[in-house]
């Protein structure tokens, strides 16, 4: 994005606040603060991003994906990299798929619907007004009428359905599953967004997940975090924070870095907002010793489940044009057969060939000649995935491990196993999929287990013991240490994180206001 002319602040100057990481939690953030006069700098790992660097080609466009290693461990590993973290100014936005239905209001209640994990320490009805404000200000493309919510509305058409979308479609109707257009953060019309310049329409290249060359997704390069820059926050990239100093009474005063050119700095101010993932996060303040009283940092760390069904058509689908997931449906969020808790929403996919071959060779365990033969059946392939509750388990947890990064900083490593719960729903949403491929005509259908995005690790809550961050993710033991990312998650949600982080972003900014004022 374009930093030119941005304002600069002296790292002895006080700011009001530095926020780390400048993805989905921070970047609204930042933005907020920004427009109400707060100063404000930001500090992000990843370097700085042109529209124009970013290639609709697989291989060219692993820098933006977060490829610092992490050590999976569990009897599930989770895979890393390009499967759910990014890198550079705008975070995982920059490869995340846009793809934005938002949580449901009973998985806010777990706890007390079910019995297990926790309930949020807000009520879903709190969040809403915020999950508006961000689907008006990113341009949100949905469909008319929202079968699930027939009260709600979003500020743009939809984007066009792709071939594995229509398939899918005629098989929903066929088996008498609901299914419509997929709220997806793509404008499917050029879009004047507020107090920026307008942002074209999708042209239906099918790369959201190599960045955005024409800025139509609204990863945040594109939306949050110009307005933040306009309203003169300052944006650091390729700065590592590794280090925060104190005054007597515990409260941070600085914030350490090392900079582009490997130099150390510190930056005075008097919050911290601290948005770097349920990997980072958790992993910054467990090297730093600080805001575990309750021993919770790390904890409860969870994976959504990711089931995807392939089969093969007769007619061409060309799985790599057009927007990836366009269709959805919600019917299985408390579906009426279930052996497990929770729910799941299911998307039409379609991919692009590297990323499909990478799925096919682990999945089906294919290699050499007979891998090379399957890949020739691309062209008319066609997916639908789910994205699925995850129950928070002591086994499941992020820690230090004994090896070290570049900066001296001991590596992640992430322990990972599904529960009998995600099993369970794993198979319930194999035997849907399944069934809607049959009906569709495909053929050599098949399944991958896989599982997406980082979640929990810091969560929020009402008890300090039970806790790390209250419920405007507020450190319960440092006073100006602020966590907004999606380590605060007490639930996994069976919705993509991104759009609930983004209004939990404004959420946090506006209470900090508000106690700055009081």
């Amino acid at each position: 994005m374009n930093l030119e002319g941005m304002r600069r602040y002296e790292n002895d100057d006080i700011v009001d606040a530095v926020v780390i990481g400048t993805g989905a939690g921070g970047a609204p953030l930042l933005a907020r603060l920004a427009t109400a006069g707060a100063h404000v700098v930001a500090l992000e790992a990843g370097r700085n991003w042109t529209p124009e660097e970013f290639p609709s080609d697989e291989l060219a466009a692993s820098g933006i994906y977060w490829l610092g290693e992490r050590l999976s461990a569990g009897e599930t590993p989770n895979a890393f990299g390009a499967n759910n973290s990014g890198t550079g100014v705008g975070g995982s936005t920059l490869h995340w798929g846009a793809f934005c239905p938002r949580p449901d209001a009973h998985q806010f209640r777990l706890r007390s619907e079910f019995g297990v994990g926790v309930d949020w320490p807000f009520a879903y009805d709190e969040l809403v007004p915020y999950l508006q404000r961000v689907e008006a200000f990113i341009g949100v493309s949905g469909p008319e009428s929202y079968p699930w919510d027939v009260a709600r509305r979003y500020p743009l058409p939809p984007v066009a359905r792709n071939a594995p979308a229509q398939l899918l479609k005629r098989a929903c109707d066929a088996l008498g599953v609901r299914a419509t257009d997929a709220p997806v953060a793509v404008a499917s019309q050029n879009f004047a967004q507020d107090g920026a310049e307008e942002r074209p329409a999708c042209i239906n290249c099918g790369a959201c997940h190599q960045g955005c060359r024409i800025g139509a997704k609204a990863s945040m390069d594109v939306t949050y975090l110009p307005l933040a820059v306009r309203a003169g926050a300052e944006i650091r990239p390729e700065c590592v924070a590794y280090e925060f100093t104190y005054d007597a009474s515990g409260e941070i005063v600085a914030v350490i870095y090392r900079d582009a050119a490997g130099l150390e700095r510190r930056q005075r101010c008097r919050a911290v907002f601290l948005c770097a993932g349920a990997i980072e996060t958790p992993r910054l303040l467990l090297h730093l010793g600080i805001a575990n009283s309750s021993g919770q940092i790390g904890r409860n760390y969870m994976a959504h489940v990711a089931t995807q069904v392939w089969g093969t058509f007769a007619d061409e689908t060309r799985p790599n044009k057009g927007y990836p997931s366009s269709l959805i449906t919600e019917d299985f969020l408390r579906p009426a057969d279930a052996d497990f808790v929770g729910g799941y929403v299911a998307q039409s996919l379609g991919m692009v060939p590297v990323t499909w071959g990478q799925q096919v060779a682990r999945a089906r365990g294919l290699w050499g000649r007979p891998l090379v033969d399957y890949l020739q059946t691309y062209n008319h392939a066609a997916g639908i995935g789910i994205n699925g509750d995850c129950l928070p388990q002591d086994g499941n947890y992020v820690e230090l491990a004994d090896e070290t990064d570049a900066h001296g900083m001991r590596k992640a490593r992430i322990h990972f196993t599904a529960g009998t719960n995600e099993v369970r729903m794993k198979r319930h949403a194999e035997r849907l999929m399944t069934a809607l491929w049959t009906e569709a005509g495909a053929s050599d259908i098949w399944s991958a287990n896989r599982y997406a995005h980082t979640i929990g690790t810091c969560r929020m809550g009402i008890d300090p013991a039970h806790a790390v961050v209250d419920g405007t993710g507020r450190s319960f033991d440092v006073p100006n240490l602020w966590v907004c990312d999606n380590s605060v998650f007490p639930s996994a949600l069976a919705a993509n994180p991104a759009l609930t982080i983004m209004a939990l972003g404004l959420r946090t900014a506006e209470t900090f206001l508000r106690e700055a004022r009081a």
